[in-house]
């Protein structure tokens, strides 16, 4: 049985390639990233950058296959401290890729914490440019079933690609 191609499940997702191609044109803006409704501090740092291959068997006894970039975000306040500049987050990009092999499609999954609270998981949403920043809103990275994820897809698709029939097939090609 061949894998399935999880990448095209998290439509919500933007890549790794696709958030480094949108801060390419505002590398002096502050970045911000925002979880649980606030910004982070001016202080935060982007303490790890990993990426990931991974293998498994959904709950549906389907094998799954996918990359994945981790990047950690330490939410902590410093003196005298800005929001880090999108340029400064790419050059951090650029500096890992010098080290580990990073694949600008695969899934982008953000890593927060404070330090003190347990880390928490969050998918990135398309950066948009305000009041002079950059702002990326992380929401949380839910659980979910794959196989159920893939017929509500196949439902989806169904519903507005079919209208009702009158007297013959309303299905578009």
């Amino acid at each position: 049985m061949n894998a399935i191609d999880n990448s095209k499940m998290q439509k919500n997702d933007i890549s790794l390639g696709e958030l480094m191609s949108i801060l390419s044109g505002a590398e002096d803006s502050p970045l911000v990233f925002y979880y649980d409704g606030q910004p982070v501090k001016p202080g935060y740092h982007v303490t790890e950058v990993k990426a990931g291959q991974f293998s498994a068997l959904d709950c549906g006894a389907n094998p799954e296959a996918w990359s994945e970039i981790f990047i950690q975000v330490w939410d902590i306040e410093e003196d005298d401290c800005t929001h880090m500049p999108a340029g400064k987050f790419d050059a951090i990009i650029r500096k890992v890729t010098q080290h580990v092999k990073l694949d600008d499609s695969a899934k982008l999954t953000f890593e927060v914490s404070d330090g003190v609270k347990p880390m928490q998981l969050y998918c990135a949403a398309v950066p948009t440019l305000r009041a002079g920043a950059v702002h990326v809103d992380l929401s949380p990275r839910p659980a979910s079933c794959k196989p159920r994820d893939r017929w509500l897809a196949e439902q989806a698709q169904t519903s507005t690609c079919c209208g009702p029939s009158v007297g013959k097939s309303a299905c578009c090609a």
